[in-house]
């Protein structure tokens, strides 16, 4: 018992709890007057003042360059390239032998954890900060004040146009919180989830899909969205991949899915 409770001190220890989003629904959720900007398509990044860590609380292994001149309070932000580019900024930020195309990333600053104040004041505090020592490598993501519903869905659309991934929204008016809470949403056209390769599906020696575990138990087949190199090399059994989709069938199976990437351990 002593050493399952000093297991669960050291497991605590290391572990991050940041804000996390819950999905808009128009029906359930007044969002006049927040604040909403692009939901950026790269790997999550926490920085405690000394180091980098993914949002499951693992060491980035960005080079000294990068972080030598990053301020000594905390953010929450986002390694990114350009949009339509995660296969490659995750082969970058998670690879442990940090390699030149680190100057490539940018860190892409949300939130200021556990600062005190709104959104406003916390956001000032890095916005200060660079004013006094200017960082290329550093950005803040704008920030756009909603009016209404129908201009939510306009920004939605022309961010997805350009090929972004969708929108996070969030009150703006509230101190710092973390966990997941409906004061900070998600918006996008479709929803994603991710789910564990078991098996695969073959006709006349072709692959045809993938057989995937939910971690709720519920099995299906994943089929659509494989260009024809990844059909010659599918992902293995063990992976755990990320597949888009449109609500569930009334057996809990994800509708419509369609596969996007094979998720490395962040």
């Amino acid at each position: 018992m002593r050493y399952l409770l000093l297991l669960l001190i050291i497991i605590n220890l290391y572990s991050i709890e940041l804000q996390k989003p819950k999905i808009y629904d128009k029906q359930k959720h007044e969002i006049k007057g927040w604040i909403m900007s692009e939901k950026l398509d790269g790997i999550r990044a926490y920085w405690d003042g000394k180091d980098l860590y993914t949002k499951n609380g693992n060491k980035i292994y960005a080079p000294i360059w990068f972080t030598k001149d990053f301020p000594s309070f905390e953010l929450d932000g986002e390694l990114w390239t350009q949009r339509d580019d995660f296969e490659n900024i995750q082969s970058i930020v998670l690879d442990k032998i940090p390699s030149e195309k680190w100057k490539e990333i940018t860190y892409n600053i949300f939130e200021v954890p556990n600062s005190k104040g709104n959104f406003e004041e916390r956001v000032s505090i890095i916005e200060n900060y660079l004013k006094e020592s200017p960082n290329k490598l550093i950005k803040i993501i704008p920030q756009i004040k909603c009016k209404n519903q129908e201009h939510l869905e306009k920004y939605l659309q022309e961010l997805i146009n350009k090929k972004a991934e969708g929108i996070i929204i969030k009150n703006p008016n509230i101190d710092y919180f973390s966990g997941r809470s409906n004061e900070i949403l998600k918006v996008k056209k479709f929803e994603d989830m991710e789910g564990q390769v078991i098996g695969h599906n073959y006709k006349d020696k072709k692959f045809r899909s993938l057989k995937i575990k939910l971690e709720d138990g519920v099995v299906f087949n994943l089929g659509g969205g494989f260009s024809h190199k990844e059909r010659l090399n599918p992902p293995k059994t063990g992976d755990i991949v990320t597949f888009k989709y449109y609500g569930f069938t009334k057996n809990d199976k994800p509708k419509f899915a369609s596969f996007l990437r094979v998720r490395k351990e962040e």
